[in-house]
């Protein structure tokens, strides 16, 4: 055994309440160097030999490097002291705080001697301090709006110089079109019979530009979408179809204007709002050099001071307002790793508050652990797992077990509850369209789609993927929706229908259990397997131009029935025996399997 691959760390996404009774237990060890696992524990007042559980923990992910194991434990006092049992072959090796010993537990010299002293400890399960996502988040199925690009309802609102609503209109970062919150009432029943029961907005807020990232008034919808009073309406609209409603804040920077930063440019050293940003000379001046902070080294946006008290009392009140007063489901946040962790936690205080049920979701691209320990977010926009998505299926830039490695290293980044809720998407405002990262391939966008639906964790469709839009890096990715069905890709649209209908019917589809059923080296097809304590669902996706044909093992025996996709296929019934089953598939196909119940 290669000891020094062995990683664990009490009080961390290796050990942590699931919920108020039980406790998730980690371990990592080197790839394939252990035959067994165990886990002993026990009370850390009572760790006597007679009262010592131990029990087998079950391999649950692998990556390039690491295999992980898990466990759970129901402390009947809610507390533990416990150390790990590595076999391999004949040899037997034990791990606690105080490192590594081979032998048995009561050794001599081992430093345990059936003591709670170096053992590793859960001092005690907390319920305040369980991180507790709202359940409704495992069940959304989000839709991205562009306000400004979604649908213009109102044109007695529109911004001199507004551009035609065309098909083949040309979005620019300073051109308009019209869109407004009418557009998106007059369009809630077309979500709905695509199957959407959540909306995530990028902001609504007056601000200058197009985007809305540079807000000029926290508290007030931009005139150009509307009004504050629309926006409640459109909050009710929506809350009556079953759709909830998720708002885009931007507390990381203010617009250039914002009426504190434009006091500040006018007095200086002398304005009353001089602490609010972070200046390091007056007056301020962008050139040779910025000498004040910003988002990235955009001057427009100068980043605001949230350890101000004043700042953070304004903050937390529009927090507070849009989710208690105008009734949203929750808060994405923009830039949120440049946010002091304080203010974060005071912002979870405030918005739970208004609604307990709210979703706090953070704008985070890489691992984003120290944020999710339950004290500030609920989950994060799941970047690194989009990115593998699209390098597997969209690009084939990687092999199927190295996107089983990434993808596995994911869901073992982060408690089970919060991987049960991280917002998974495939493009965005941010990024190039789907079908764009495709080079246009319908087909492997729709592979793409199908892991995202079927995949643990919130999935987020973003506004026209369902009906062929495509689009480059921003803005070519902010095009007007098309909304004349002549234009629409309908076959796309019926597809995404399909899999958002199946994901809402099954529960092993949203939280039910993930595990690779196949991903081997040098290959562009994979398997997994969903299921509950009902379902089972044998998924195999086949993302290169060639027929594949290949063998799962580990299966529950039984009868499979083919889940039908743009209704191309006869209903087909396959058989798992012994184990195992042998699957054939065609260029870019995707097979799905339920088991009949």
């Amino acid at each position: 055994m290669l000891l020094e691959a062995i990683h664990h760390q009490p009080k961390s996404h290796y050990a942590y309440a699931y919920d108020r009774e039980t406790v998730h237990i980690r371990v990592r060890t080197k790839r394939d160097d252990v035959d067994h696992v165990h886990l002993i524990w026990g009370d850390k007042y009572n760790f006597q030999p007679e009262t010592i559980t131990t029990q087998e923990m079950k391999k649950v992910a692998s990556d390039r490097l690491f295999d992980y194991y898990e466990t759970e434990v129901k402390p009947p006092f809610r507390r533990l002291a416990y150390a790990f049992r590595f076999d391999k072959d004949e040899k037997q090796v034990y791990y606690n705080e105080l490192g590594f010993k081979e032998g048995s537990m009561n050794s001599s010299g081992i430093g345990m001697l059936w003591s709670p002293s170096g053992m590793f400890e859960f001092p005690f399960l907390n319920p305040v301090d369980v991180n507790e996502p709202p359940e409704w988040v495992k069940d959304a199925i989000f839709y991205q709006i562009f306000p400004e690009r979604f649908a213009n309802g109102d044109p007695s609102l529109n911004p001199e110089g507004v551009e035609a609503w065309t098909s083949d209109a040309e979005p620019k970062r300073d051109n308009f079109f019209g869109g407004d919150l009418q557009g998106v009432i007059d369009h809630l029943d077309y979500l709905q019979e695509l199957g959407i029961n959540a909306i995530y907005f990028c902001p609504i807020f007056e601000a200058f530009s197009n985007h809305k990232y540079d807000t000029i008034d926290y508290m007030r919808v931009d005139p150009h979408f509307g009004d504050n009073e629309l926006a409640k309406k459109m909050v009710a609209e929506a809350h009556k179809r079953g759709i909830r409603v998720m708002l885009d804040a931007v507390f990381n920077h203010s617009g250039y204007y914002f009426p504190p930063f434009q006091d500040v440019l006018k007095n200086g050293e002398k304005s009353r709002f001089a602490d609010w940003f972070h200046v390091r000379e007056f007056p301020l001046k962008t050139e040779p050099e910025l000498n004040y902070d910003t988002f990235g080294f955009v001057a427009s946006m100068p980043k605001l001071n949230t350890e101000h008290p004043e700042v953070k009392a304004y903050l937390l009140e529009v927090a507070r307002y849009w989710i208690e007063d105008i009734g949203c489901d929750g808060w994405r946040l923009d830039v949120a790793n440049e946010v002091d962790h304080q203010f974060w936690r005071e912002f979870r205080q405030v918005v739970k508050k208004a609604n307990p049920e709210a979703y706090i979701l953070g704008e985070i691209w890489h691992n984003s652990n120290a944020w999710l320990q339950g004290d500030q977010f609920d989950a994060v926009m799941n970047y690194p797992v989009t990115n593998s998505i699209l390098d597997f299926f969209a690009k084939g830039e990687i092999d199927a077990n190295q996107f089983m490695g990434r993808i596995q290293e994911m869901q073992i980044a982060y408690p089970q509850q919060v991987n049960e809720v991280s917002f998974n998407l495939l493009d965005s405002h941010d990024t190039p369209r789907l079908l764009t990262v495709a080079d246009g391939s319908k087909e492997l966008m729709k592979l793409a789609a199908l892991f995202q639906l079927t995949f643990t964790g919130t999935p987020c469709i973003y506004y026209g993927d369902e009906v062929g839009m495509d689009g480059d890096h921003d803005p070519d990715c902010r095009k007007p929706m098309v909304w004349d069905e002549s234009d629409q890709d309908r076959d796309l649209f019926t597809f995404y229908q399909q899999m958002i209908q199946l994901r809402k019917q099954y529960r092993a589809l949203r939280d039910g259990r993930f595990r690779f059923l196949s991903a081997q080296e040098g290959t562009a097809y994979t398997a997994y397997e969903r299921s509950d304590d009902k379902n089972t669902f044998i998924i195999a996706l086949n993302s290169s131009d060639e027929n594949v044909q290949f063998s799962l093992c580990d299966l529950k025996d039984g009868t499979y029935e083919r889940v039908l996709i743009d209704g191309k296929k006869e209903n087909e019934t396959w058989n798992v025996k012994d184990c195992s089953l042998n699957v054939e598939l065609a260029p870019f196909e995707a097979l799905i399997l339920k088991n009949k119940v």
